[in-house]
């Protein structure tokens, strides 16, 4: 009974998940340490600053905030949330911003001050109300209407995402449907037949969804060079700066590329460019083992967690988040296709950055629990 009973009140300073946590916090202050060195040049630096510093103060509380309420609570909001978050990406497919500048519809002006791009908090609604139901179905709750269920949450927000249109961002979402009826244990010839669909829409959607910037961008990875003033140079000059970095790089704020304004988008999705050019392979290498124990540590809370639904809503949200480290990093590498998702807790974005900071109080809660399950089975 003592350690039921401690479980609830200061324990939770003894069983918070540090290596989680710190490793995010890790990560986000070198972030914010080539952030500023990437935008010391711009004209907008110091704003996009102050602006990146407040969200990483309120994602910190959010995550502080989440960690400490039972996770348990999610499923009895998570269809309100979800519908809410639907609401705000229908409403930006008509009054939202971004077409000039982003390139897509996708986010929310507030009194001409501030945006925020809805889709970011769709993730964690989608992963809430899919970890709902495959909970259901794993219990063997009416299989076949919670089937029909989950498919049909899970691809309406990929639907309205593709309509702004933002591919990048659909496509983690789809990545994150995969990875969950994967672990829920769903045949391999269901997921062959899924994929087999994906690539037999292909056509479809080249010819009627995408535009000549976008087919450019794929043409790109698959014939390097062939938009010599585009896609291309973007990539060369990342390329070249990670390059360039050689083993320690040219250190910070000294970088050629970056404080010369070389290397398009710096700030936000070629953002890895600037690690690699300044801190060279041995910075790059602290990030990514940085990410690697970050997604190790999620797995793990995953497989101890308490229930179905907290192993659910960790891998759903790990999945798509450590598709965006893959995405982001593979393309500033020529790896994966040229895209516009930026990396997690680095790049500049103060709505993702509050959402992933709310991702990782979620899995907090997650793991605060499996530890208190497990004092009150020694029992």
């Amino acid at each position: 009974m003592y350690f039921v009973e401690e479980t609830k009140g200061i324990n939770y300073l003894k069983q918070f998940d540090y290596i989680l946590f710190c490793s995010v916090l890790l990560l986000t202050i070198t972030g914010l340490v080539v952030l500023s060195s990437a935008t010391m040049t711009m004209s907008g630096g110091p704003s996009i600053m102050r602006t990146q510093i407040v969200s990483i103060v309120l994602g910190l509380i959010a995550a502080l905030v989440m960690s400490s309420f039972d996770y348990k609570n999610l499923k009895s909001i998570g269809f309100i949330f979800y519908f809410g978050c639907i609401g705000m990406l229908v409403y930006v497919l008509r009054w939202g911003v971004g077409y000039e500048t982003f390139g897509s519809r996708s986010w929310i002006s507030i009194l001409g001050l501030l945006t925020f791009q809805p889709s970011e908090l769709m993730k964690i609604a989608s992963v809430i109300v899919s970890a709902t139901l495959l909970e259901r179905m794993k219990e063997g709750n009416d299989v076949r209407r919670n089937t029909i269920k989950f498919i049909f949450y899970a691809m309406l927000p990929i639907v309205l995402i593709l309509l702004q249109p933002d591919y990048g961002m659909a496509m983690i979402f789809i990545v994150g449907f995969i990875i969950l009826i994967y672990i829920y244990g769903i045949k391999y010839k269901y997921i062959f037949m899924f994929m087999g669909l994906l690539v037999g829409a292909f056509p479809f959607v080249w010819f009627f969804m995408l535009n000549d910037r976008r087919k450019q961008r794929i043409l790109e990875f698959f014939f390097p060079g062939s938009e010599p003033t585009g896609s291309s140079w973007q990539l060369d000059r990342a390329e070249l700066a990670i390059g360039s970095g050689r083993i320690f790089g040219s250190g910070l704020y000294k970088g050629i590329q970056t404080q010369n304004n070389l290397v398009p988008v710096k700030e936000s999705d070629m953002i890895f460019s600037v690690i690699g050019e300044e801190l060279g392979f041995i910075g790059s290498v602290f990030v990514l083992i940085l990410i690697l124990i970050i997604i190790y540590r999620c797995i793990y809370i995953a497989k101890n967690a308490q229930d179905d639904f907290g192993a659910f809503l960790v891998m759903g949200i790990i999945g798509m988040m450590g598709f965006q480290f893959l995405q982001n990093i593979g393309m500033c590498l020529r790896l994966m296709p040229l895209t516009g998702l930026p990396l997690p807790f680095v790049s500049q974005g103060g709505s993702a950055m509050v959402t992933n900071y709310l991702s990782i109080g979620i899995i907090l809660s997650v793991s605060l629990r499996r530890k208190r399950a497990m004092f009150q089975n020694s029992q």
